[in-house]
């Protein structure tokens, strides 16, 4: 009886595995094929352009939802400052990128950015596992310099878009965000080495 038991089980497993190989192959085979276009996919760099502005216009309008959570949240005063004179740079670039789409003669619409959603989903679960105090504070930079550095990421190619497309005043506005940015960065980095890492150290 055992052994027929023993069988069976070796059956069993050996049917798992073959199942699990062949959902390795059909994932594989999915991700080698060539991708097809949406019917509203861009054509140009210019379209390009525009479709990564609408992403940034959501980033940016999600981000001033989100940092006045990650503000409370806070608990060194120079964080809570830093969190807080972010928050209205924030507002602000989003009046440029604004003026941006007007300068270009386009709708300024906002168009869901799946990056700054999952790096702001991130942040939530980031605060729900960390206790109040220096280690959440630092949990908070740590968040807060990855929208950063996507933000960078994304600035910068925008502007250089911008000036490859002889858009010189639209890039002019996007250079002005990009080093707001990179100050940003700059400073929560600063802020991280000489106090908050050491505290939650």
């Amino acid at each position: 009886m055992a052994k027929k038991e023993t069988e069976t089980e070796k059956k069993t497993e050996t049917a798992e595995k073959k199942t699990k190989t062949a959902e390795k192959k059909a994932t594989g085979s999915k991700k080698s094929e060539k991708v097809q276009p949406k019917s509203d996919a861009a054509e140009k760099l210019r379209d390009f352009f525009v479709d990564g502005l609408k992403d940034l216009l959501w980033a940016e309008q999600a981000l001033v939802k989100n940092l006045p959570k990650m503000e409370k949240n806070a608990t060194a005063p120079e964080l809570k400052k830093a969190v807080a004179d972010h928050l209205e740079q924030t507002k602000g670039q989003v009046e440029r990128l604004k003026e941006v789409f007007s300068i270009l003669g386009e709708k300024a619409e906002a168009v869901k950015c799946d990056a700054m959603d999952g790096l702001l989903k991130e942040a939530e679960g980031i605060l729900e596992e960390t206790e109040p105090g220096a280690v959440r504070d630092a949990a908070i930079i740590a968040a807060a310099q990855k929208v950063e550095h996507y933000e960078i990421a994304s600035y910068g190619t925008l502007a250089t878009y911008a000036k490859l497309l002889d858009e010189t005043k639209a890039g002019a506005f996007l250079y002005a965000t990009l080093e707001e940015e990179k100050q940003c960065d700059s400073d929560l980095t600063v802020l991280a080495e000489t106090k908050i890492n050491i505290e939650a150290e």
